[in-house]
Formats: C-alpha cells, structure tokens, sequence
C-alpha cells in the first residue's frame, strides 16, 4: 500500500509539472502555461526581466473562470536564455508567434504589467485582430521622464542618466532605451475600439528613490494614465493607493475583480 502511495503522489506531480509546456519561437525554446476553459482566453505579459512566475498570485483564480495562458519572453523565466537588444517590436512579434504556435485561433484579453504593458500596446496596434480587449497594470510610459523634467528639469536630468546607465548590464538593455527613445507608442485611435482598463498605483513612498516617486510624481502618474485610457470610448482607469509597482502580487483580489469586470464588457 505504501508503494502505492508513492506512485500515486509520483504520477501527480508529473501532472502537475507537464501544466507547463514549450514551444519554438523564432528556433527558441520559449516556456508557456494554459489553464482553464472559457468563452475568452486571457494572455498574461509579465514586467521587465520576470518569467510566467510573475502571475501566481492570480493564474489560478483566473483559471476558475476562463481560459489563461502565461509565458516567459525569450530570455526570461525558463526560456532560453539569450542576450540581445530587444525592441517592442521584436517582443510584441514573438507574442504573436508564441498565440500561434499554441494553437490559440481566436482573439485574446492582454493583460500585461510595466514594461510587459509597453509590448502589449505595440501588438494592439500590430495585431488588432487578435485583441478582444486589453489591460495594463502599472503599464511603462514613454513620458515618465516628462514627469520628472516636469518637477525639477537638472535633477530630472542627473537622475535619467543614472537610470540609463543601470539598465546597461553587461553591455545589454531591453527596457528603459527601449520605450524613452520612441515617442509615441501607438495610441488612440491606432489601438482599436475595444474594451481597455489600466490599473495604475498613485501610493505615495515615504522615502521616494528618485523625482518619479515623489508625491508630485504620483500624482502626475495617475494623471497620465487617467488622460491617456479615457481618450478611448471603452476606456476605464483604476487608481489604488493600497499596492505600489505590483499590484496582482499586493492585491490580487482587485486585480483579478477588475479582469473579470473587464471579460464582461466584451462583445462575443
């Protein structure tokens, strides 16, 4: 009986391991989990340098009720490891690829953080065809260092600097020279007429880093993204002051409240 019990718990956690599969992505190894059935299939973007790993807070409540699919971008999570300059472009591509050689026919939910947020605005307007609707969660801004110019232009200046040179490791950068040198990304009315929300967090620090994330610099932030969703008919803003950068990690029961609101506006 004990034997049996162990080849029990054996073959379970072989099920549990297969959840996650890969598939080649431009002769890359690229790492992507599905889980759920549903009338919409909602595909999660995660931030900077995170994996598919940056979405376990909600993967599973959001598996309760639909289709999910996460994934890492090459490079990041357990992806094959390269070393490249990448661009939106190249990224927001690469989703692209990634829906398609993962069977998924039909148009999805984006919902993506930070700088997964800036990809995702690049493939709503590449790929509007595949977009049912669209979520940014404390999405990347090209115009965050018009916040800080806006506050105080020579530190502003010192401090972007700094930045800059931070996200230059070993000689690579995939982030902040990416989304400062474009302006602008793809807007309104390049993004097509679909349901949008952005959850953006206005919490005040009480040691604030840098000039972004001063008092002044959350409320210019919550204010860019307040502008920016309601130039669209379908949009619709959600300020918190209860999580900073992550808030499907500090708040998942928000997060996961307003992508289920969010699947109630599309028009099947």
């Amino acid at each position: 009986m004990k034997f049996g019990w162990l080849f029990f718990i054996f073959f379970l956690s072989l099920d549990s391991l297969a959840e996650i599969s890969f598939v080649k992505v431009k002769g890359y190894d690229v790492e992507y989990e599905t889980k759920g059935k549903g009338n919409s299939i909602i595909f999660l973007e995660a931030g900077g340098s995170a994996g598919l790993s940056d979405w376990d807070q909600i993967f599973e409540e959001l598996a309760k009720e639909t289709k999910v699919i996460r994934y890492s971008r090459i490079g990041n999570g357990g992806s094959e490891k390269i070393k490249k300059n990448y661009s939106s472009e190249q990224y927001s591509e690469e989703a692209s690829l990634l829906l398609d050689a993962s069977g998924i026919k039909k148009p999805v939910v984006y919902v993506a953080h930070s700088y997964g947020a800036y990809i995702a605005r690049r493939f709503a307007s590449s790929y509007p065809e595949k977009l049912s609707a669209l979520m940014l969660i404390e999405p990347a801004s090209e115009h965050d260092v018009d916040i800080m110019r806006q506050i105080d232009l020579d530190k502003a200046e010192k401090e972007i600097a700094q930045i800059k040179l931070d996200d230059l490791v070993d000689g690579m950068s995939n982030q902040y020279l990416d989304f400062w040198s474009k302006r602008p990304l793809p807007d309104y009315p390049q993004i097509p007429n679909i349901p949008i929300t952005v959850i953006a967090s206005t919490k005040k620090f009480v040691n604030p880093p840098v000039l972004f994330f001063t008092d002044k610099g959350r409320e210019l932030w919550g204010k860019l993204h307040t502008d920016w969703v309601n130039a669209f008919p379908q949009g619709k803003i959600v300020l918190t002051e209860q999580s900073y950068h992550y808030p499907q990690n500090e708040e998942p029961e928000m997060v996961v409240s307003e992508i289920l609101e969010l699947l109630s506006r599309i028009k099947h």
